[in-house]
């Protein structure tokens, strides 16, 4: 029921803490002695308007606070599927772990399996839908590497595969 209720209040207070945050520490940065424009230039703007945006979001949230604080109080919250969160977030750990010694290739494919297995419906957990899902991430998998491979010459970790 609170975060229902406060959900975006909280959340945009959070990100204008944040946004401040790395304002400030942007500022600490060093100045460049060959441009105008030092490192702390992108780091001020995108904080900058992530400040402006959670501030907006703070006021809308206060006045639709305000408006429909009565109508929330008598309501019942519908039940959250917290394992499903909890599962997400225990993968997305496992992939950031062992993304650099197994590789991108490999852990990038378990992952999103994995993950869309988590997410996806009861009813969609035939066996024809899991192949399609497979499908789906080995061509994502493959398109993000060679994208990133050769598209922007940025090498993503091989791990155990080599190509």
């Amino acid at each position: 029921m609170f975060f229902k209720k406060y959900g975006d209040i909280v959340v945009s207070i959070f990100f204008m803490v944040i946004s401040a945050i790395v304002i400030i520490m942007a500022m600490q940065l060093p100045k460049s002695q060959v441009m105008d424009i030092g490192p702390d230039f992108m780091p001020i703007v995108i904080s900058s308007i992530s400040f402006i945006l959670a501030a907006v979001l703070l006021i809308q949230s206060l006045r639709r606070f305000k408006r429909n604080a009565a109508e929330l109080e008598g309501k019942t919250l519908p039940q959250y599927d917290y394992k499903r969160v909890i599962l997400s977030i225990i993968l997305v750990l496992i992939y950031v772990c062992i993304m650099q010694p197994v590789g991108f290739i490999v852990s990038t494919l378990a992952y999103l399996i994995l993950q869309m297995l988590v997410l996806a419906p009861e009813d969609k957990r035939s066996k024809k839908d899991i192949i399609l899902l497979v499908v789906i991430s080995i061509i994502f998998t493959l398109a993000v590497y060679f994208l990133f491979r050769y598209g922007f010459k940025i090498l993503m970790p091989t791990g155990i595969l080599a190509l």
